[in-house]
């Protein structure tokens, strides 16, 4: 259950409806989903937010299906359940195979268990690895 209301479009200000506009553009979708929906409560933030994933998220160095598994991966890390499943289907959109779903997962795993490991041991970090 969420903990403020998920604002619709025709419940909207003005300036909210621009960045829904502009998620709806972007995306080439009517739909709005209700992180932006709950993030409208506060206009400002749902701005700031959305500015920052579109720089962040766009196109640059890393490939936007790479990106999308590195959140991915920070989102199960993290335990928000709501980004794995968004950008979990955002992956498969960008064309992201089950195969590499897999894999993905299993590091993911892999890297829970090893750091858990390395950190219950408090192994110190090899000198060759500062920079």
């Amino acid at each position: 259950m969420a903990t403020v209301n998920l604002i619709e479009y025709e419940d909207a200000s003005q300036e909210v409806r621009a960045v829904y506009d502009d998620i709806r553009e972007l995306r080439n979708t009517e739909y709005i989903n209700n992180f932006w929906k709950a993030l409208a409560n506060h206009p400002k933030t749902l701005k700031r937010v959305w500015a920052g994933l579109k720089e962040v998220m766009g196109s640059g160095e890393i490939d936007t299906l790479t990106k999308e598994m590195i959140y991915i991966a920070v989102s199960i890390a993290n335990t928000c359940d709501y980004c794995i499943h968004s950008h979990t289907a955002a992956a498969f959109a960008k064309g992201m195979s089950a195969g590499q779903y897999e894999e993905l997962l299993a590091v993911v795993a892999m890297a829970h268990q090893t750091n858990g490991i390395a950190n219950g041991m408090k192994v110190p970090v090899d000198e060759v690895y500062h920079r």
